[in-house]
């Protein structure tokens, strides 16, 4: 999508994702090896008293299914012979949450939010979104909270 494209205020969910136990030992040997990400047993005597993912395992989820969203909204603007804009580099985020521990069999829903949407001061022809990215578990707590920014082409004028 285009800058233009953006409502500020509309909520959209991007994709859901079920945390497998042999995802989140295999993703934690890689990455994040604490004794809790490691194994059932470790996870029962640790902090949340069962298997719990990396809290950037979960971020890594939002990643994966941000990039398959974004695909498939770009097939269905050119489907619909609408023009389809390029998303740049991202500055970084703020306000990393971890809110609530996700676990072995927990099934996360992923939701962006534009809370920004303007041309950038900087770099003509692009701007900047700013976003509320959250996940949702099953019970209907939220896991994971964090503000997003990434550049975005502005529709050419002409």
């Amino acid at each position: 999508m285009h800058l233009e494209d953006y409502e500020v205020g509309k909520k959209v969910e991007i994709g859901h994702w079920t945390f497998a136990a042999e995802d989140i030992i295999r993703f934690a040997e890689k990455y994040d090896p604490q004794r809790f990400h490691l194994s059932e047993e470790a996870g029962r005597a640790g902090p949340f008293k069962g298997l719990a993912a990396s809290g950037w395992h979960s971020c890594a989820i939002w990643m994966k299914l941000m990039i398959a969203f974004q695909v498939r909204m770009a097939k269905e603007r050119m489907a619909a012979g609408l023009p389809v804009g390029r998303a740049g580099p991202s500055p970084g985020f703020t306000d990393l949450k971890w809110r609530h521990p996700v676990m072995a069999g927990d099934t996360l829903t992923y939701f962006a939010e534009a809370l920004e949407a303007r041309p950038s001061a900087s770099r003509p022809g692009w701007g900047l979104v700013k976003a509320l990215n959250t996940a949702v578990n099953q019970r209907g707590e939220e896991a994971l909270r964090f503000t997003s920014t990434v550049f975005v082409e502005t529709r050419p004028q002409g």
